[in-house]
């Protein structure tokens, strides 16, 4: 019963008390965002959901556009403003997400949404962090974020499809609320952006 209806019947109450208990702090980073990025504040993309279905993600947007005479590629941390580098180290950059939580999209607590370009990577056992909808934070992110392989995400992720319940995403919720204060795993070895995916690796 919670995996299939109390889940979303909570999700839907607190996405809409989220929203208008923190749209103050919402203002701020989006205007600070603003003239940090010289443009928009915001950022969507693409992402698998429930059942490998596409959606459009909602991020407030920490990193200044590409440019090729600046940057190595597209992932280089240097596109990381400081205003940026700051809503990050708080998680602050995923909280538009509550809005996709209310459209249906996401749920709080769930396995990350990742890369569209993943999809075709992934084994049959990874592939089953697709059974449920994807999440703000999750298992694999309160057990080490950006600091562990990806391997281990995929396994934290699988096991927490395997046993969603309640009291696992109760605890989740505040191991998160505890790591984001204390600004634990934000990255992995210095690095602030997480290594591109380039699938298993064959025998």
């Amino acid at each position: 019963m919670y995996r299939h209806f109390l889940k979303r019947i909570l999700d839907l109450l607190a996405a809409l008390a989220g929203l208008v208990l923190l749209s103050p702090l919402l203002l701020v980073v989006g205007l600070l965002l603003t003239m940090a990025n010289g443009g928009t504040p915001f950022f969507t993309q693409e992402r698998p959901g429930k059942h490998g279905r596409l959606f459009r993600i909602l991020k407030f947007k920490t990193m200044r556009d590409f440019d090729p005479h600046r940057d190595t590629d597209v992932h280089s941390p240097n596109r990381i403003t400081p205003v940026g580098a700051f809503v990050r180290r708080y998680s602050l950059d995923e909280l538009l997400q509550l809005v996709n939580v209310l459209k249906g999209d996401m749920s709080l607590v769930g396995p990350r949404p990742l890369l569209p370009e993943y999809l075709p990577l992934y084994n049959s056992t990874q592939e089953k962090r697709h059974r449920v909808r994807p999440g703000i934070t999750g298992w694999a992110q309160v057990n080490g974020r950006n600091a562990i392989s990806w391997e281990e995400k995929f396994a934290y992720d699988v096991w927490y499809v395997e046993n969603l319940g309640f009291l696992l995403d109760l605890k989740i919720l505040i191991r998160t609320f505890i790591k984001v204060f204390r600004k634990e795993d934000v990255n992995q070895s210095g690095n602030t952006i997480m290594p591109v995916w380039q699938g298993n690796p064959t025998d």
